[in-house]
């Protein structure tokens, strides 16, 4: 549940744009956003830096696996959702179904549209030639190295392997 009325529709992204746009620069992004970290933090508000509103498309359950693998998300999209929402310079999350955000491209039409600094090592942006087309701007913002949802499961396994290790070679048979 959308505790600050941040979390909307596509219908209704798409009305309280057109009733606040006017001289505002909207900036877009998206992704999955599975286990939110320093990285994204970061990300969102250099975004949020590039224009007056932020508009967080987030990647449902169904599209993050076919993403990232049938072992993500790791937390559910309503929550992904609402922790994305409580943070003060989001403006608006939209869940969509897609692999892209071409199709939520094309209809928000943002001013900027921002992707992090993966993209600049040539993976491909297909939503980059949509903004272009309408004269919007593609921004791709540098990421924080070392952060990421994977390095920190990486971790988190890691530790758990070691502790476990531990575990089991105290006080058993020698």
């Amino acid at each position: 549940m959308d505790r600050v009325g941040k979390v909307l529709s596509l219908e209704e992204l798409l009305k309280r744009l057109a009733a606040c746009r006017s001289g505002k620069g909207v900036v877009f992004t998206n992704g999955c956003f599975d286990l939110l970290h320093l990285g994204h933090i970061r990300y969102l508000r250099q975004a949020r830096e590039l224009g007056d509103l932020l508009v967080i498309g987030l990647n449902s359950d169904a599209s993050t696996r076919r993403i990232k693998g049938p072992l993500r998300p790791l937390v559910p999209a309503e929550e992904r959702a609402e922790t994305l929402a409580a943070l003060e310079f989001v403006d608006f999350v939209i869940l969509f179904d897609d692999t892209t955000a071409e199709g939520l491209v094309s209809l928000i039409k943002p001013d900027v549209y921002v992707k992090g600094g993966d993209y600049a090592e040539g993976k491909a942006l297909p939503e980059a030639d949509i903004v272009r087309e309408y004269g919007g701007r593609v921004e791709i913002l540098p990421i924080v190295e070392g952060r990421s949802t994977t390095n920190i499961v990486e971790t988190i396994l890691r530790r758990y392997e070691q502790t476990k290790k531990d575990e089991n070679g105290k006080g058993g048979p020698g």
